[in-house]
């Protein structure tokens, strides 16, 4: 059907009200009007970038599902003056967001700040929305370090520090039934990321692990209990270009002297031809310019990304998910009310 991102407080009362008129058709037409919400916990340099690829792999999923997705930013992440402003359009606070009824939600990951999750500063009010879904939600799905964090929070599970950065696009086994990875016969997930869960950890506190690489661990887990709880530690939303922009970001950092080692060229992603153009920059440039200027993204990156396939099938996979609990709930509701209890 489609995918519509909500903009307008008012809006959103009044699309509940709509919805409730509408879901006069059939039981079907009801479960596929899904409303999520995007819970963006980006640094604003990565703030429109991250909007832009969860839309982008939702609308490509969609498919019969008709989305409404809304826009939510916690207050107690630190951002510009600027950035506030120009968010207040189309980003919710989670107090409207649960106005809105809504049936799932997306946490994205964040850039570390603290050494420990719980002295993040916007620990206490992700945790109270967290807190809240497990009432308020058919399902959640939690990104990167937003995976580590609800383990966190949940069951006390602790993410462990990784000797270096672990970058690249790895090929993940799939380990479980489950009606996740219907149709999946093999993913390919992009990862960023300093810390993992260890799939020993997860299964002692009864997480169940779906997809797993060598190199980089459970790849997506779950957890069911008041609702459908989905982990990505990887990136399945990248562009082809995200790692490529990554790696120059760091490089520079590098060269300013903010960081103490070059950072490691993302496994499985350049070809060779990016990679001696790579090392060809690193021996040529002589100023933070000409460094950035060859580092260029755009021709550094694959052509397209090859995780993209695998990606969809997940999204996919996790709408039709909602659906048949939105669908299950709505029938329980009506049968306790025509024969009570």
């Amino acid at each position: 059907m489609s995918l519509t991102i909500e903009s307008d407080p008012l809006r959103l009362m009044a699309q509940t009200l709509r919805d409730r008129r509408v879901q006069r058709g059939t039981i079907r037409d009801r479960y596929r009007r899904l409303r999520v919400g995007l819970v963006n916990n980006m640094p604003d340099a990565a703030l429109a970038a991250t909007e832009r690829q969860f839309s982008n792999l939702i609308e490509a999923a969609s498919e019969d599902f008709d989305i409404r997705l809304t826009l939510v930013a916690l207050d107690s992440t630190p951002r510009e003056l600027q950035m506030r402003e120009a968010m207040a359009a189309t980003y919710r606070d989670p107090r409207l967001f649960r106005l809105s009824s809504p049936d799932a939600m997306i946490v994205t990951g964040a850039e570390p700040r603290a050494a420990r999750l719980d002295e993040e500063p916007y620990w206490d009010e992700l945790t109270a929305l967290l807190d809240w879904s497990r009432g308020g939600l058919v399902a959640a799905l939690y990104s990167c370090l937003a995976a580590h964090a609800a383990a966190w929070h949940r069951d006390r599970i602790v993410r462990r520090r990784l000797f270096g950065k672990l970058s690249g696009v790895y090929e993940s086994e799939i380990v479980a039934p489950h009606e996740l990875t219907e149709g999946l016969t093999r993913a390919f997930t992009p990862h960023s990321r300093f810390n993992a869960l260890a799939e020993c950890d997860l299964e002692f506190k009864g997480y169940l692990t779906l997809t797993r690489s060598d190199e980089a661990g459970p790849d997506v887990f779950v957890r069911e209990r008041e609702l459908l709880e989905v982990f990505w530690q990887g990136h399945p939303e990248y562009d082809r270009d995200t790692l490529a922009r990554e790696f120059r970001r760091d490089m520079l950092r590098f060269a300013k002297g903010e960081r103490a080692a070059p950072p490691l060229a993302p496994a499985n992603y350049f070809d060779r031809e990016a990679s001696a153009r790579i090392e060809a920059a690193l021996q040529g440039a002589v100023d933070l310019e000409s460094l950035a200027a060859a580092l260029n993204p755009e021709a550094l990156s694959p052509a397209e990304a090859f995780w993209r396939e695998s990606s969809k099938i997940l999204m996919r996979n996790w709408l039709t998910a909602i659906a048949r609990r939105k669908a299950q709930g709505r029938l329980d509701e009506a049968q306790r009310a025509r024969f009570g209890g």
